[in-house]
């Protein structure tokens, strides 16, 4: 049995609403611009007489470096060609045409960012160095036994312990790449390529969730938002860009499971949510945004009751599986609290990255996400009780919010999470959707990915 969802568009503005709307959406990106600025020249301070930011461009893990590359060209035709033409192809494409081509839009705008860098330094050697995953690979050839030991080596002071990536993970992580490596695709350049590929489909299943919960129209305006995100700067190469990917899928599926039904899709819903916590340990904060669809497809599970235990089903499987396997998920957890105090995060100042880290979300989001979260409130405010698909919409980037919020409240995110939230970040992004003149905001989203790119360098 479907159930299909309200899929109402956004109603055009009254006479004289246009420039009003426009002037406040312009007063929060202007807002949003001001806390850059204070993250920045605070925490130029602050790193310059303590140095506790254990940054160097604050509040980017950056290095001022302006520079061009190989990638330079293609990544402005791609920009160009975006802003052009992606809002109309958007709205005329076939949905099943759609989806594709945002998928190789997304590749390309990543890997073009990325090659600004050089194929070496922008996607070959990003997940090799002495913090990353390809380090310890070598050190998996009897995975049970690595995973019986994997606590074991997660504090500074324990024996081999691992490097910073590994121990900040639960083993999902590493294990990826072993398994790669095992049929043949080892090394940095295949791991580069594996979560540009994989993480540029977090995209398509945030506009099949967009879709599914909201409506048609809605997500094709979001499109273009998501394909040209200034994210891309880090998803390129990035492993959370590929923990991105599979969060987002959890997402998508559990929308199509309440819209449609679907015990299936409940349960792959499940397996792959049991997977994201796997991957890591943040990610599970996902459940808020996992609360949200329920919550919108609440119908379709009053219809469906054996939607629930589907879901349930699927999401014992992974955990089971690692615990059978000797991983005790808890214990790596409290460890890592321990690792996390005694590395850079026991240096580095609440106080400033709690609001700091918000700026980073403004630069991975961009300034016309800030917009967009503007019009989200003001639907939630104005329209809180209808069923119209903008509210929907809203409810869906509202729990996205929340959770980043909990993260940063958390204090086990300070610094870093212009990488570490773009599983968060991406759902923000279909806020854009309620956005008019929507070239113009793309254009502003695409120039400050170019600027960041081509200023700053961006590795860890």
């Amino acid at each position: 049995m479907t159930h299909t969802l309200p899929a109402a568009e956004p109603r055009a503005p009254r006479s004289g609403r246009p420039s009003r709307d426009l002037r406040r959406d312009l007063y929060a990106a202007g807002a949003a611009t001001l806390l850059v600025t204070a993250a920045v020249l605070i925490g130029r301070h602050v790193q310059d007489t303590d140095r506790t930011l254990r940054v160097n461009w604050p509040p980017l893990l950056a290095s001022w470096g302006p520079h061009l590359g190989p990638g330079t060209p293609a990544a402005l035709l791609v920009a160009a060609a975006a802003v052009a033409y992606g809002p109309a192809l958007a709205v005329r494409l076939p949905w099943r045409a759609l989806l594709p081509a945002a998928w190789a839009t997304a590749v390309t705008w990543t890997f073009c960012l990325a090659l600004i860098d050089g194929w070496q330094r922008g996607v070959a050697g990003r997940l090799t160095t002495r913090h990353e995953y390809l380090r310890a690979v070598d050190r998996f050839h009897d995975i049970p036994a690595a995973l019986r030991d994997f606590t074991h080596h997660i504090l500074l002071h324990s024996p081999d312990n691992w490097p910073a990536h590994i121990a900040g993970h639960p083993p999902a992580a590493t294990l990826t790449f072993v398994l790669l490596d095992r049929i043949g695709l080892g090394g940095g350049g295949w791991a580069g390529v594996w979560c540009i590929v994989m993480g540029a489909t977090a995209s398509v299943a945030v506009l099949i969730t967009v879709r599914a919960l909201a409506s048609e129209g809605l997500a094709r305006r979001a499109a273009p938002f998501l394909v040209l995100a200034p994210a891309a700067v880090w998803m390129g190469t990035s492993a959370d860009a590929y923990f991105a990917a599979v969060a987002a899928w959890t997402v998508a599926l559990l929308a199509l499971a309440v819209t449609r039904g679907s015990p299936a899709a409940a349960g792959a819903s499940g397996l792959l949510f049991g997977l994201t916590c796997y991957l890591s340990y943040g990610l599970t904060l996902f459940a808020l945004i996992g609360a949200a669809v329920l919550l919108l497809g609440r119908r379709g599970v009053r219809e469906r009751p054996v939607l629930l235990p589907a879901l349930l089903a699927g999401l014992a499987v992974v955990p089971t599986v690692f615990t059978l396997a000797g991983f005790d998920w808890w214990e790596a957890y409290r460890l890592l609290t321990t690792r996390y105090r005694q590395g850079a995060g026991g240096v580095r100042p609440y106080g400033y990255w709690v609001w700091a880290n918000l700026a980073c979300t403004v630069l991975i989001t961009g300034l016309a996400t800030t917009a967009g979260l503007r019009r989200t409130g003001t639907t939630l405010l104005r329209r809180g009780a209808s069923a119209h698909g903008t509210v929907r919409l809203a409810l869906l980037v509202t729990a996205a919010l929340l959770a980043l919020l909990v993260a940063d409240l958390s204090g086990m995110s300070k610094a870093e999470t212009e990488r570490i939230w773009i599983p968060f970040a991406l759902w923000l992004l279909p806020s854009c959707a309620l956005l008019t003149h929507p070239r113009a905001w793309l254009a502003a989203q695409a120039v400050l990915a170019l600027v960041l790119n081509h200023l700053l360098s961006t590795g860890w």
